[in-house]
């Protein structure tokens, strides 16, 4: 017996801004498992039955429906055929060996199958997947900014972002990562959770419009609400912060160490470890407001302190301390650390053509559900057949008609 559910699209944006209208309200009958991989999911997955149909490329996009992924959800990645599929596919150096892709497309798209199809020509073949999928995620259509570059760096400029991002007295500065792109892909995924909540109780689905630029003015936080309620303009801190002294990054003997005292009494610890309780008595130093504004000599004289010793002896000291405080490592010791291979954050996944590769594994643990990386990457094209045949029925003669006519790969 089967059920017809309404699906709902989320239109979603890679580029700057779109707002535009996408198929949505479709009904779907009640999905079948397709999955070859069918036997590392359980009803413990939270998504487990849900069918997303994944018409987006690059970071953000595909980075939201993998998260959704992890959960469960059975995700058909729509890729372009003939042409090389996803861009990101060919965003290196570094490459795997032997299929080509590039590392960096492997950091978003795990768990998913990838279905070549020609959106121009095999429209229809689109329009039979999405009835049968319960979520459409794309980043196709046109909009205001359409033809303005809007990958991650373009957002975060004209988002504010590069504008308070860099040091002191320098010109602006990205951050190290897609920080932008995957905010969207945060805020896209928890968006659809909460659609696929509302239709259980009213039994219809909704259009989402999530974009890039909306995005990352809304990662403002305290700078924009600094301006729109104070005529504060932000400036550049470097590692510092603009309302708490100290709390920055301080060189040291073989590195740099990061920390913070959000409190006076924190403060009061750090000189008293540093041996120094004679500055958190100056009535210079006294409170954090005094300290703000007396900024460039305490944190001359903090600078004078930790270059004479290893950040790793520092860290010993400040071993039991309340105030926050760490080292600014580099991605060997981050992979080194105890605590990130203590909880296996890290995981190692079966190739079909280059052996394994090795993934960072969803942050968030549920206590009674499941949430993995359970295979890898797809090949381009590598699920094709079996989706249009155990999926829609398509059989082998009209599979290789549409091969023969380049609408799928």
């Amino acid at each position: 017996m089967t059920t017809k559910r309404p699906m709902w699209s989320i239109q979603y944006d890679d580029c700057l801004h779109r707002e535009n209208h996408v198929m949505h309200g479709i009904l779907r009958t009640k999905a079948f498992a397709t999955d070859t991989n069918a036997s590392n999911l359980t009803d413990l997955h939270p998504l487990c039955g849900i069918r997303i149909l994944d018409l987006t490329r690059i970071v953000a996009g595909p980075y939201c429906t993998m998260i959704l992924a992890d959960m469960g959800a059975d995700v058909l990645k729509i890729e372009r055929p003939y042409v090389g599929g996803d861009e990101s596919r060919k965003w290196g150096p570094p490459f795997l060996e032997k299929t080509g892709d590039s590392t960096y497309f492997l950091a978003c798209n795990r768990n998913k199958k990838s279905v070549c199809i020609d959106l121009k020509k095999g429209k229809d073949i689109i329009y039979d997947l999405a009835r049968k999928c319960d979520v459409l995620v794309e980043n196709y259509v046109p909009g205001p900014y359409a033809k303005r570059p809007g990958y991650d760096v373009i957002a975060a400029s004209m988002g504010g972002l590069l504008h308070i991002t860099g040091e002191r007295n320098g010109p602006p500065s990205k951050v190290g990562v897609a920080v932008t792109d995957i905010a969207t892909g945060l805020y896209a995924h928890g968006a659809i959770l909460a659609a696929l909540l509302q239709r259980q109780r009213t039994n219809r689905g909704q259009k989402i419009d999530i974009n890039l630029f909306s995005t990352q003015v809304s990662m403002l936080i305290n700078a924009a609400s600094n301006y729109l309620n104070a005529n504060l303009e932000a400036e550049r801190w470097g590692t510092a912060h603009s309302s708490i002294v100290p709390y920055q990054s301080f060189k040291t003997a073989n590195g740099y160490l990061t920390l913070g005292t959000g409190s006076d009494q924190q403060f009061k610890e750090l000189c008293n470890l540093l041996q120094i309780k004679h500055i958190a008595n100056d009535v210079k130093f006294q409170t954090n407001k005094d300290r703000v504004k007396n900024r460039q000599e305490l944190v001359q004289l903090l600078e004078q302190i930790f270059i004479k010793d290893t950040s790793q002896n520092w860290m010993n000291l400040f071993a039991k301390s309340s105030f926050p405080v760490g080292p600014v490592n580099s991605l060997k010791e981050v992979f080194e650390d105890e605590h990130i291979q203590s909880i296996g954050l890290v995981k190692t996944l079966p190739h079909p053509k280059d052996g394994s590769i090795k993934v960072v594994g969803p942050p968030v643990v549920f206590s009674e559900s499941r949430n993995d990386a359970r295979t890898a990457p797809p090949l381009i094209g590598q699920h094709t057949n079996e989706v249009l045949s155990s999926l829609l029925g398509y059989n082998e003669e009209k599979i290789s008609k549409l091969k023969s006519k380049k609408i799928i790969e």
